[in-house]
């Protein structure tokens, strides 16, 4: 069955790679930016995001790819590097479901995004560590209080094979393809399951 999918964070690479997929299994895409897409909009501002589902007016679901987090040694970091985090990944997420839920499909579905650091801390990714938990734990209350039908998954993907800057702050860790981080969200909207993380 074709379902419209709106995806945030659709021209970076994972966001790309899951577009490219649903498009390819025949649904319709709408791609959201903060600089570019069929729509532009930041999960850190509401009335953006909002505007965005009153324009769509009809979708079955949201899979998100879209969060920035500070990265600094223990020592450096700052109120203002743990605001602008939990600002942004974490509080962004909540905001981006919050702000959906009224306008979403029955038995719709979220696809949201924390990563690795939650259980494989390293060096300087104390923060992201602390906001892709926070992430997470949202995920795992919110499904037990979703209305009508609607589930919420979270996809935490290791370091990209895609992104060989960031391969040295990932000393030992496998990179993934984002093809296959796709995958995953594919899982997450259109299986069964509610509350999950599922690791890439």
């Amino acid at each position: 069955m074709k379902r419209t999918i709106i995806v945030f964070g659709a021209s970076g690479t994972i966001g790309t790679a899951v577009s490219a997929r649903f498009e390819q299994e025949g649904h319709q895409v709408v791609r959201v930016g903060r600089s570019s897409g069929d729509y532009k909009a930041d999960i850190t501002d509401v009335a953006s995001m909002e505007a965005v589902f009153k324009a769509v007016k009809h979708f079955d679901a949201i899979a998100n790819a879209a969060g920035d987090v500070a990265s600094h040694p223990l020592e450096e970091i700052t109120d203002e590097s743990i605001g602008f985090s939990i600002g942004n990944k974490m509080l962004g997420q909540v905001n981006l479901v919050r702000t959906a839920l009224p306008y979403i499909a029955d038995k719709g579905a979220f696809a949201l995004i924390s990563g690795v650091l939650t259980n494989e801390p390293i060096l300087g990714g104390v923060i992201g560590t602390m906001v892709n938990g926070a992430v997470e734990g949202f995920v795992k209350a919110a499904a037990h209080e979703m209305p009508r039908g609607i589930r919420i998954n979270c996809i935490s993907p290791t370091v990209l094979a895609e992104s060989p800057a960031y391969h040295p702050y990932f000393p030992g860790f496998v990179p993934v393809a984002a093809s296959q981080v796709a995958i995953a969200y594919e899982r997450a909207i259109f299986g069964i399951i509610n509350g999950r993380v599922i690791s890439v």
